[in-house]
Order: C-alpha cells, then sequence, then structure tokens
C-alpha cells in the first residue's frame, strides 16, 4: 500500500465491496446521497460506486461538510500506518499533532517544532490530506470526545475540557456537527449493558485500544515486562502498568492484550492529557502498523517465511518518552537485561519524581535528562567510558541540542547519535527502534540476531546479513523481532 491510496479509486472501491478492515484508516468513504462518511469496513449496505468519494482523513470528510457513520464509527479506527512508516515533513506534522501540540501550543508552536513556516506546513498538510493542522486536530478533539462520552460517566463539562476544547459550546457544536447528534444523544445510544459508570477513582478511565489483526502479544508483551523498571514499570494481573510523564501532570496506565482490542486504564492527574496519553501507548505498542503489509514483504524470504507463518502480527515495542528509552539503550550497552533494569532502578530511586500509585508497586516518573545531567558522575556503577556516553548524551537531551521526539528527522537524529562518544551502529539502531520508531532500524551486529541468522541457514556476519536483509525494507525492524523470537529469552514471551 502506498501513500494517497485514497486517489486509486478502484482499489478503493474492491475494499469497500469486500468490507476489508486492513483498510481501516488509510482512507475513508464519503457518501454522497446520505452526507456520511464511513470506515471501509462499515457493515452497511455498500453504496453505489458512482455515489462514492474517497478522502485521507476524516477531517478531509468533515471540511467537506460529511458527517461519521452512526454505524461503523470511522473516528474509532486505527490511525493510518503512513505516520509511523515514513519520516517526512507530513509524517512527523501528524505524529506531534496526535501528541497534542497544535491543541497545546497552536499551529506556531507545531511549525516551530518542525522548522517550517506556518504556511508551508498548511500547503503539505492540506495537498495530502485534505485538511490543515487545525482542522486535523479539531477532529482528533472531536474522536477524544465521543471516546468520553460513550465510555466514561463524566459530566459533560469535563469531557469538554478532557478532550481538549476551549468552551463547553463549543465542544457542543463540534459534536453536533461532526456526529449529527448532541452529546447528551451520542451517550443515550450507548446500550444499557455498556452505559458507562462515573469512575471509581478521580481521573481514572477505562478504554479500548483498537488495532488492525493480527497482533501478536508475547514479544510485545513479553518484551515490556522482561526490561520493565522497578519503580516505573510492572506485570501484574496481566496486564503490563506503567507512569507516565504528561504535559500537564502524569497518569499511570494498565494495557492488557486481549484478542480484538487492547485494553486501556488510565489514571490522569490532569484529563486534559488525555489524548496524549492515548497516543503514547499507542505508539509504544505499535498498534498503528500495518501488519499484513510487514509479514507479506517478510514472507518474500523462504528462511524468513516459517518464522512469519508461526506467529504473525508481532509488533515492534516502542516508548512512551524518547529521552528515556535512549537512555536505557546506554545502560543496557554490553549488559545482561537484569543488570540494565539495575542500573536504571537506581536512578529511578535517585532521581525520579515520585508517584502515589494506590493500585500496585509504582513509586516514580523516570528522570528527566534535566535531572540526569545534574547527577555526579562518580555515583554511576559502570566503567568509565560508558559513563561519559551516558553524561554526554543526557546533556545534549537536556539542552535541547539533540531530540529525539515525535517532530525529529531520524536521518539527523541518527546522524548526532553516531557522533556522540560510546555510540556505535547497535546503540543508534536501538533507539531509531524504539524512540524514533523507524521501522527499518536493524542491528546486525547484535549477538542474537547473529546467533538466529546462523542457526536458520541466513549470512551471519554483519555485512552479509545487512546485504540480505534489503529485501526485507522497510521493515527491517519487524524482521529483528521474527529473529530474535527464535530465542528462550524471557523479552518473547507472554508473562504469565
Amino acid at each position: 500500500m502506498q501513500n494517497g491510496m485514497h486517489t486509486d479509486r478502484e482499489r478503493c472501491v474492491r475494499a469497500v465491496r469486500s468490507k476489508d478492515a486492513r483498510f481501516d484508516g488509510w482512507f475513508f468513504t464519503a457518501v454522497l446521497t446520505t452526507g456520511i462518511y464511513c470506515r471501509p469496513s462499515c457493515p452497511a449496505v455498500p453504496p453505489k460506486p458512482e455515489n462514492m468519494v474517497f478522502r485521507p482523513s476524516a477531517a478531509a470528510c468533515q471540511q467537506a461538510g460529511f458527517r461519521a457513520c452512526k454505524r461503523c464509527r470511522p473516528d474509532t479506527s486505527p490511525g493510518s500506518p503512513e505516520w509511523n512508516r515514513r519520516a517526512d515533513l507530513v509524517a512527523r506534522a501528524m505524529r506531534l499533532i496526535a501528541d497534542g501540540v497544535v491543541d497545546r501550543e497552536g499551529v506556531p508552536g507545531l511549525a516551530a517544532r518542525l522548522g517550517y513556516s506556518t504556511r508551508q506546513i498548511e500547503r503539505q498538510l492540506v495537498g495530502e490530506l485534505g485538511a490543515g493542522p487545525l482542522a486535523l486536530a479539531r477532529a482528533q478533539r472531536a474522536q477524544t470526545a465521543r471516546l468520553l462520552i460513550e465510555t466514561t460517566g463524566l459530566p459533560m463539562a469535563d469531557v469538554a475540557f478532557a478532550a481538549g476544547f476551549a468552551s463547553v459550546r463549543t465542544f457542543n457544536d463540534t459534536v453536533r456537527e461532526v456526529f449529527a447528534l448532541a452529546p447528551s444523544e451520542l451517550r443515550a445510544r450507548v446500550p444499557r449493558k455498556d452505559a458507562p459508570a462515573r469512575p471509581a477513582a478521580p481521573g481514572t478511565l477505562a478504554l479500548r485500544l483498537p488495532f488492525r489483526a493480527p497482533l501478536n502479544p508475547d514479544n510485545l508483551f513479553g518484551h515490556l515486562a522482561a526490561t520493565g523498571v522497578p519503580g516505573v514499570e510492572e506485570w501484574r494481573d496481566g496486564a503490563f502498568r506503567r507512569t507516565l510523564r504528561l504535559p500537564y501532570g502524569h497518569g499511570v496506565v494498565a494495557l492488557t492484550p486481549n484478542p480484538d482490542h487492547i485494553g486501556c486504564r488510565l489514571t490522569l492527574s490532569d484529563l486534559r492529557d488525555l489524548t496524549v496519553a492515548i497516543s503514547r501507548c499507542r505508539r509504544m505498542l505499535d498498534l498503528d502498523a500495518d501488519p499484513v503489509a510487514v509479514d507479506d514483504q517478510l514472507r518474500t524470504d523462504p528462511l524468513l517465511a516459517p518464522l512469519v507463518d508461526k506467529a504473525p502480527g508481532r509488533r515492534v515495542p516502542r516508548t512512551v518518552d524518547e529521552a528515556e528509552s535512549a537512555v536505557r539503550a546506554v545502560l543496557g550497552q554490553q549488559v545482561s537485561t537484569a543488570a540494565a533494569r539495575t542500573h536504571a532502578a537506581r536512578l529511578v530511586t535517585a532521581h525520579g519524581d515520585p508517584v502515589d500509585d494506590p493500585e500496585g508497586g509504582l513509586t516514580h516518573l523516570f528522570p528527566t535528562p534535566e535531572a540526569l545531567a545534574e547527577l555526579d558522575p562518580g555515583s554511576l556503577a559502570m566503567p568509565r567510558t560508558r559513563r561519559a556516553t551516558f553524561t554526554t548524551l543526557v546533556r545534549e537531551l537536556a539542552a535541547g541540542t539533540l531530540r529525539l521526539g515525535a517532530e525529529s528527522d531520524w536521518a539527523e537524529a541518527r546522524a548526532r547519535l553516531l557522533a556522540l562518544p560510546g555510540f556505535g551502529p547497535w546503540t543508534t539502531d536501538v533507539i531509531a527502534m524504539r524512540a524514533l520508531g523507524d521501522p527499518d532500524a536493524f542491528l546486525p551486529t547484535d549477538l542474537g540476531i547473529r546467533r538466529a541468522a546462523e542457526e536458520m541457514g541466513l549470512p551471519s556476519t554483519p555485512a552479509a546479513l545487512t546485504a540480505r536483509a534489503a529485501g526485507w525494507r522497510p521493515w527491517r525492524a519487524y524482521a529483528v523481532q521474527y529473529l530474535w523470537a527464535t530465542d528462550s529469552h524471557p523479552i518473547n514471551f507472554l508473562p504469565v
């Protein structure tokens, strides 16, 4: 699937007629006769082809005056895989919009983070998505509002505030315009058995995070649990739990794998952080990936195909905090998983911000780069060279000269990392894979990868394996997950 799929009319019509859920989020179907827009898998009888118009985003449909379908709820589709696959201006802008930057900083703030003028960003987004940054952010606010209306018992004024609306009146007008129903009518449509209750604890919300099937939870949750930093992360009662540092406050999330969704229970100190928290959890679990496209490409290698067929739908475990991920990558250089966790736990206890977790054993937020930049290097129980690597990294992150967030240019970030002392290809690509989210990051020097390659009959020297892996592009980070999964390490297994 390529960018601009909505322009391939014949292909879109086939997807709608077959109600193919794999295309949900790739494009939207606006129906001229009814004035509504749907996801491709809408269960309603497909309209006649001549009455279908295809748009690249929900915002573009709303801009053109179409309302969201009440049956298929297109606003709840998984996000487009494009924004995870690409690192160009539009993709970086979309990642920032999903992270709530337009709501917090406006379009000028978005432009400043990306290093372009507001006019350039507006032109690029409208050209590709049919809507500018304000319309895209508005569509996201409407989606968050619907989620809260239908799945929580929050008063409507609190819903408006949490979804990012400036006033209750704007919230009411937007919900009516997008969904053709008042907020109270949307809530009244929820079946009685599914009716939301008032949260048991203030700021606690239970949500469902959709994904494209298949999803193999083993290595995804196995990795997060096995590498979890005590005090910040834990596996408890079938869920991965962790603390979240957010723009307006902090939160605790519990994520539970289910066959058709990820259960998400969020406790937030400020409800305005809801959209950001959801976006970051989706990113950590790689929920907007297109597993069919990934697996189909990897299956073209006859030696990789059996691994894919055995357990399709592997995701790349990522992060909710890019700076944290980079610090942990350095802590993990040339040591075991257990040793890396111990190093990180010491930093958390000494320099992390304490939080209260009534439900479990979470005690701290992971330390900020600013806090870590002030520590005494002599207190670090690691070799002198790695100590220098650590202190240089946190200083660069704290000063803002190294940026690894949603706005970062992957090639530029890699170059800056490789220029730091102690940063070789392995550490740089681990950060590219987990923090930057580059789906093509590759680790040919990794011992586990080389061992798996040798056992499977793949080339095991880094240069030869890199040459062979050219056929896996642009999904080499997913190939890494399949190769790692041949080992019996705990990262590959869903905790019991």
